[in-house]
């Protein structure tokens, strides 16, 4: 399924260079799920044993050029969580169509932990593999935010869509929602594959140092 975009100055990169990302996402992303797949098991056993129902978690987001798959995460909130969103809508904490809650109720007992060491976002190098991701992009977007979107808001929709980016080495949710889409654009207008690997190489302190993740 696909959201019709309408996404105004995309820019145009040689095809080789599309070419070279797609191989680097094959090839370091299924490195990337072989190495972590040990830390990925233990989580989801520790999942299993803290709260009920599966380890994993799936949800509708928006790729490149709108369309919908489905993203891979490890679940870290309680069972029913999508039917108490309202309920918690007034602790928002961030600006624009996201929401974002830094102690969110919903979480598990594990919840907290894996979001701020991102181990909830290992299962993400599946869709990375199965090329509805790349390992470097703009976040992909819940289709109810991307229906807020303005003009700037959709060109981060013309790359593909990722595990990291420039939000997540620039403070990630603690940045503005205006500053995020400044970032995104600055990527769509700016990518390169050695940029990209140099991105790789940032996000690990910066996931490390747990910047902006909640």
């Amino acid at each position: 399924m696909q959201i019709a975009v309408s996404a105004p100055m995309e820019r145009s990169v040689p095809h080789s260079w599309s070419a070279l990302k797609r191989a680097i996402d094959v090839v370091l992303g299924t490195i990337l799920l072989i190495v972590t797949a040990p830390i990925v098991g233990l989580a989801s056993l520790a999942i299993a044993c803290a709260t009920r129902g599966t380890p994993f978690f799936t949800q509708e987001r928006v790729g490149m050029h709108g369309r919908r798959f489905k993203m891979y995460k490890l679940r870290t909130m309680v069972n029913g969580a999508h039917d108490m969103r309202q309920s918690v809508m007034h602790l928002n904490e961030v600006d624009g169509p996201v929401f974002k809650i830094r102690n969110d109720p919903r979480l598990h007992p594990l919840g907290r932990f894996l979001r701020r060491t991102s181990v909830d976002e290992l299962p993400n190098l599946v869709n990375v593999v199965l090329g509805e991701m790349s390992l470097v992009g703009p976040r992909p977007a819940l289709p109810s935010e991307v229906e807020h979107y303005d003009a700037i808001a959709l060109r981060r929709l013309t790359v593909p869509q990722g595990v990291t980016c420039l939000w997540q080495i620039n403070g990630r949710s603690d940045v503005s929602f205006e500053h995020w889409m400044e970032l995104d654009n600055r990527y769509v207008d700016s990518w390169t594959p050695l940029g990209d690997l140099s991105i790789i190489l940032r996000t690990i302190p910066a996931v490390l140092r747990r910047d902006g993740a909640h």
